[in-house]
């Protein structure tokens, strides 16, 4: 039978060996260090890191009180225990901030944190003696506020303390009562309590000393800091019944390390406060005015977007009701797109796909052979494709009264073309929001762009005239030769004759371009005075001075032209079969002699941008090879041709929407007839 008596011995026994070996683990860490430091001594000082990092180890001794008899369900034993006392083991990361030239810390540890112990033994109503013991532990987290009197080496903290359970053994032992010989004790019990707290929260306080172990100058610092905290019984009630409750007092040690910060020299600190010459320039053209207005052949794409989680009809797309159909016309689509507010390209386009399916409804009135297959994909499963093609069908059916049975749904996991798979894992959530699309497939010429058919094949574009915005040219250019080097941002300050002030910025690039209209507003030109201001790592402030002179881009002029796009999949820098035809067939024929072409490829945001501009470049060679090559066999002279790859950061819509990507994936091509 083990007593009290004996459990006290091993208890000894036990702690004996345990402070032998945390005192070998800590002689062998201090002698290494020693090693470490004397091999990294170096002539350039550092302060005091900042940030440290390092492990605490100690040991908790835990002091019980309280009631405790109903061990768990099945286990009541027959005599209350109340007192104990035990020590476990305290194991965790540290991580600490110190605040530059302050006495003030912030600390956090989070390890394991052992509460074991035996209770006092106890005799039963038989006279036998009876031990109840616990391994008790948590997995703690604890933050603290830490302040060191007279920054000295000596620190006091405190705060709180967020413990998660993670062992709640117990084993209960009754012996036989020593007036009765030959009696054999019965086997010992071990289970789990019952009823407890899977987290408590509680507090601690503590203090310590931090030794440095390396100089005070090393670029690598290491510290050893023995530690005292106290955390009392308040809160620390391991179960919610019975009152048994916990106090505990820690003692244990912190090895950390830290990077310091360098100090530097007199002749170092002059340097890193002298801002390097800097140039300070401006280039605002005359901006003659003059611009081309031009025909623009814009693609209807064949997909349509559904919002996560719904498979209704997203409002992004105008939708009609019966009496408005009559007075829907296809061609009035792109008059309504030029007059807009905001008159710019995107927003012209936009209009025109935004009306997709009333185009639709409109070319299937107008043409009663077509027919139309809908097929929905959706991550959710081919049911959840099926009803986003059947809200279409149905917006088809009622407002414009086609016959349901010219069209067909479908419904599937993905695309025929799917972004995912062509995709990678970095941006799936770009990529799911791409194949979550209804696509609109047909064999029926009315509805499709000229050569086109197949699951990917677009509608049948749609014609409106616009205007092009103000060319990279027109913008008012400031340069900062050196600005990467002499400082962290400078930012632009300018002044009116009438004293009023714009400030642009912060930059940190050498150059920057702002558009004409964007300092003068609604004016036709301006003066300014210019103060460039930059601001070193240090914080110093440099200034330079200027006077210029603003024009505003104006359309005046006007020279006619055309535009066409090709769209391209995703990841995709070849034309299908069908748009060669289409760009020798169409496109082609319609280029003059001496005309100027401009080719210019684009991409989506999705993927890195050095591969995208890569695949811009592809994508306008691509249609350069076919347009000249087809110029080429017509016979036409005097072309030019101007091909550029723009990637991702020119692109000419958003790339929030997936429609906005899909139609980034783009060349656009501009025709310019030569004036006469």
């Amino acid at each position: 039978m083990k007593t009290k008596n004996i459990n006290r011995q091993e208890l000894h026994q036990s702690q004996f060996f345990y402070h032998l070996d945390m005192k070998k683990i800590f002689f062998t860490i201090i002698i290494a260090l020693g090693i470490l430091t004397a091999a990294s001594a170096q002539e350039t000082t550092y302060q005091s890191p900042n940030w440290w990092f390092g492990v605490a180890a100690g040991a908790n001794y835990n002091l019980y009180g309280g009631s405790t008899q109903q061990l768990n369900e099945n286990v009541t034993v027959p005599t209350t225990f109340n007192d104990g006392d035990g020590l476990g083991l305290f194991a965790a990361a540290l991580v600490e901030y110190h605040f530059t030239d302050s006495k003030w810390a912030i600390m956090l540890q989070s390890g394991y944190d052992s509460r074991k112990g035996d209770f006092d033994q106890v005799r039963t109503p038989c006279n036998c003696p009876a031990d109840l013991s616990t391994d008790l532990s948590y997995i703690t987290i604890e933050p603290s506020l830490r302040f060191a009197p007279f920054k000295s080496n000596f620190y006091v903290y405190g705060g709180p303390r967020f413990a998660f359970v993670q062992n709640q053994e117990f084993t209960y032992q009754r012996g036989v009562n020593p007036a009765v010989p030959n009696q054999v004790a019965p086997a010992g019990q071990n289970g789990e309590f019952s009823e407890v707290e899977n987290s408590i929260i509680s507090v601690q306080i503590g203090a310590g000393y931090d030794i440095p172990l390396t100089s005070n100058g090393a670029k690598t610092q290491f510290v050893l800091s023995p530690f005292v905290a106290f955390h009392p019984y308040f809160g620390q009630d391991p179960r919610s019944i019975e009152t048994w409750n916990l106090t505990t007092v820690r003692a244990g040690v912190v090895l950390k390390l830290g990077s310091g910060r360098k100090v530097l020299s007199l002749d170092e600190a002059v340097a890193e406060r002298t801002i390097p010459e800097v140039d300070f320039t401006i280039d605002s053209p005359a901006n003659v005015p003059g611009e081309v207005r031009v025909t623009e052949t814009f693609p209807l794409r064949n997909y349509i977007y559904f919002d996560q989680g719904s498979t209704d009809i997203s409002s992004r797309y105008v939708l009609l009701n019966k009496g408005q159909v009559m007075a829907f016309k296809e061609d009035q689509i792109g008059v309504l797109a030029t007059t807009k507010e905001s008159a710019g390209r995107s927003t012209r386009a936009m209009t025109v796909y935004y009306n997709i399916l009333n185009i639709l409804g409109d070319r299937m009135g107008k043409n009663p052979t077509s027919t139309i297959n809908l097929v929905g994909s959706s991550e959710n499963g081919p049911a959840e494709g099926t009803l986003m093609a059947e809200s279409v069908k149905e917006y088809l059916v009622e407002v414009f009264a086609i016959n349901a049975s010219r069209i067909a749904i479908e419904g599937r996991n993905k695309p025929k073309v799917s972004e995912q798979e062509r995709g990678d894992t970095r941006e799936l959530t770009l990529l799911r929001e791409g194949d979550r699309r209804l696509s609109v497939e047909s064999s029926s010429p009315a509805l499709l762009m000229e050569f086109q058919n197949g699951p990917t094949a677009p509608l049948r574009p749609v014609q409106f005239i616009g205007g092009q915005e103000a060319p990279r040219s027109s913008y008012v250019t400031f340069k900062v030769d050196n600005a990467d080097e002499a400082f962290s941002t400078w930012e632009l300050e300018l002044t009116d004759m009438n004293g009023v002030v714009q400030n642009f910025g912060p930059y940190t690039e050498e150059e920057v371009s702002l558009p004409g209209k964007a300092i003068l507003g609604a004016k036709p030109q301006g003066d300014y005075k210019v103060k460039m201001i930059g601001t070193n790592k240090t914080g110093d402030i440099t200034t330079k001075e200027a006077d210029i002179n603003v024009v505003a881009w104006t359309p005046s002029k006007v020279e006619e032209g055309m535009r066409f796009s090709i769209i391209y999949e995703f990841d995709d820098a070849t034309a299908t079969e069908m748009y060669n035809k289409y760009l020798s067939e169409i496109v082609a024929p319609k280029i003059p002699a001496n005309a100027k072409v401009m080719i210019h490829g684009y991409t989506d945001v999705i993927g890195e941008e050095v591969y995208n501009q890569t695949l811009s470049v592809k994508r306008a060679n691509d249609v350069l090879t076919t347009l000249k090559n087809s110029v080429n066999q017509l016979g036409t002279t005097g072309v030019t041709f101007e091909v550029g790859g723009m990637g991702e950061n020119s692109a000419p819509f958003g790339n929030r929407l997936p429609e906005e990507r899909a139609y980034n994936r783009t060349v656009i091509i501009d025709v310019i007839a030569k004036k006469m």
